[in-house]
């Protein structure tokens, strides 16, 4: 498929999928989502790809809705909900559930929607330059795309909740600090960070990291008996792997391991 409102490419283990309106910020648009929800079949279709990279061309990530779209007002009004059954939930739910890691790399402000769609990746990196803003209550809405269920997970509920209530922009620094990313870089330095760390991760036991991701996110739901027995069913799998054998002979060889990702 060829692609317009997003870049996309699979190669050597790594999905890239990079937003491409940089004249709207890439604010998404149904053509963009269209485009996504595309890309992220393919991803589910090629069974080589063990990470992927997110982020944005132009001097923005992703400004959240464009509210130009004719398509989010309807006949009757705006059909905001019709977006978010179809097209943003969807892809939040894929980048939080793909058994591989999902590396986002945020170059410029991010944005509603775009905001938390960069929070629902696995290891965030940000320019220094970029931003967050839970710019929603601007406009009489409610954090969407997953904002309600991850912000109060990765700041708390006070600062959750004056994120959403003030809308106040916080800077890439902050958001380090606070633990909502991963890593705050220099503006010229993010892409070189991103891309060595997916190549890293792309190397690594894939099926491990997948089994890594499950688990901690169903830990804020599970209470302790539950999370001990997951822990103990996905390390039984994780056991009976290639790559642990591989890693273990590796380790014992005194070698660097050759992970297949399966």
């Amino acid at each position: 498929m060829s692609y317009n409102s997003i870049e996309f490419t699979i190669e050597s283990g790594i999905a890239r999928l990079t937003f491409n309106r940089p004249d709207r910020l890439n604010s998404f648009n149904t053509e963009m989502q269209e485009e996504i929800q595309a890309a992220l079949t393919e991803i589910r279709n090629d069974s080589s790809v063990r990470c992927l990279l997110l982020t944005g061309n132009g001097r923005g990530f992703c400004a959240g809705q464009d509210l130009a779209d004719p398509a989010v007002r309807g006949e009757n009004g705006p059909e905001l909900g019709h977006a978010l059954e179809n097209y943003y939930n969807p892809f939040v739910h894929a980048l939080m559930t793909f058994e591989f890691p999902v590396v986002c790399a945020v170059n410029g402000v991010a944005a509603g929607a775009g905001a938390n769609v960069a929070l629902a990746c696995d290891i965030v990196l940000a320019a220094r330059s970029a931003s967050f803003v839970q710019a929603f209550c601007r406009l009489g809405l409610i954090p969407d795309a997953g904002g309600t269920w991850l912000l109060p997970r990765v700041v708390g509920r006070a600062r959750a909740m004056a994120l959403s209530m003030l809308g106040d922009k916080i800077s890439a620094e902050k958001a380090e600090q606070w633990g909502m990313i991963w890593q705050c870089v220099d503006d010229d330095q993010l892409m070189d960070e991103a891309n060595k760390l997916v190549e890293h991760l792309a190397k690594q036991p894939t099926k491990g990291m997948g089994f890594i991701k499950r688990a901690l996110n169903a830990s804020s739901e599970n209470d302790l008996q539950t999370q001990l027995d997951l822990e103990r069913d996905l390390q039984d799998e994780a056991g009976n792997s290639y790559d642990f054998k591989e890693g273990v002979s590796a380790f014992t060889e005194k070698r660097a391991p050759d992970f297949k990702g399966h």
